[in-house]
């Protein structure tokens, strides 16, 4: 991976973060003081619906940070290691805790009419579409167990 690549995909990978605690430290604040007016019958959505997003952008940071060391593993020549196996697995466990917690929002919002029943179909294509992705990462973490083994063979080779 060349070093323009690297650093452009560390710029976005910071901007990403930045964001990210921007998200937490004042939209997710806001998001819980607008619901506070919310009709009685929604209630149940105030403390809920601002943990889901909190937690959304957590698992989100977290899949940051992995990219981050891998990308640093790809710059040292040390990827194709056991140690990337750790970040390729946190990796899928938080796209897999950002699918649930999609779908939880989902059945948070289907009773009642707080919204729209497409919109609640709409949550649960976003969840079932971020499954997608942590089946893919699934398949790549594969490739990597298929790297590692070959360049082991191709070490004991040579």
């Amino acid at each position: 991976m060349g070093k323009l690549t690297v650093h452009s995909l560390r710029v976005v990978m910071v901007a990403l973060l930045a964001g990210s605690l921007i998200v937490q430290a004042f939209i997710v604040p806001l998001l819980a003081k607008d619901l506070e007016g919310l009709d009685p019958a929604y209630s149940f959505l105030r403390v809920p619906l601002p943990a889901i997003v909190f937690l959304g952008v957590v698992a989100g940071q977290v899949i940051v940070v992995c990219v981050w060391r891998l990308v640093a593993m790809v710059r040292r020549g040390t990827v194709f290691s056991h140690a990337s196996f750790r970040y390729v697995d946190v990796i899928i466990g938080a796209i897999g805790a950002g699918a649930l917690l999609v779908f939880a929002l989902g059945f948070l919002l289907a009773p009642g009419e707080a919204v729209a029943p497409g919109v609640v179909l709409l949550v649960g294509g976003v969840g079932l579409a971020i499954v997608g992705v942590a089946l893919v990462v699934v398949v790549l973490r594969a490739l990597l167990a298929q790297a590692v083994r070959m360049e082991a063979e191709l070490e004991e080779v040579v």
